[in-house]
């Protein structure tokens, strides 16, 4: 990624920061949709330079990084943030220093507490079948190693497009949770339309973004 483009949040006393990244971050995310390359890939990742360093977990600044300039400048952010042009400040695009390190951005799966219960239930009921034992005693049991849904990542509430598509009535909000992991040196490889590194194609290192 040789080329970043800077986003700072600029809340105050009505909008926080939080609300502003829910807004900023689904408009990045339908943006790279609009331009991704393949089935939920881009050429564009994003970046967090105040991950875990600020008051918000996030910070209150994001870069948008590719290979060339011109992919930025195709993107062109400015346009898919113009109703919030009040509350973000957009520098240009400009060339990544010499002196960063390398981290991959990831989306932590996180199962919701009605997921976790949905699951819950399926499993006991097949339980029960195969065993014999009735659907409250399979219940009691699987509860001893039922999994927790608490995650102490930062995330960002956005909203399922395919959810709202699907079912207009259903509540589509969600988080996304966002982990840094740091790498030693700079890899190629896919990211995601939340500009998130992923493994597609079976690859087996995940792509960095410059950190500095």
């Amino acid at each position: 990624m040789n080329y970043y483009q800077e986003i700072t949040l600029l809340p105050d006393a009505d909008i926080s920061v939080g609300f502003l990244w829910q807004k900023v971050f689904q408009q990045v995310h339908i943006a790279l949709v609009d331009h991704k390359v393949a089935s939920n890939q881009s050429l564009i990742a994003v970046g967090f330079p105040d991950y875990r360093q600020a008051k918000f977990p996030l910070g209150s600044k994001l870069r948008l990084f590719a290979k060339e300039q011109a992919t930025l400048e195709k993107l062109d952010i400015h346009r898919w943030l113009t109703r919030l042009e009040d509350y973000v400040h957009i520098k240009g695009a400009k060339p990544v220093p010499n002196d960063v390190t390398y981290v991959s951005f990831v989306r932590k799966q996180v199962k919701s507490p009605e997921r976790i219960e949905r699951d819950m239930q399926q499993k006991a009921a097949l339980w029960a079948e195969k065993s014999g034992q009735s659907l409250s005693e399979c219940l009691a049991e699987l509860e001893q190693s039922k999994p927790t849904e608490s995650c102490l990542l930062p995330f960002i509430y956005l909203h399922s497009q395919q959810t709202k598509q699907r079912s207009p009535g259903k509540n589509s909000k969600f988080p996304l949770f966002i982990q840094m992991q740091q790498q030693s040196t700079s890899q190629d490889g896919s990211f995601d339309c939340y500009g998130l590194s992923s493994k597609a194609n079976g690859q087996s290192a995940l792509a960095t973004v410059p950190h500095f």
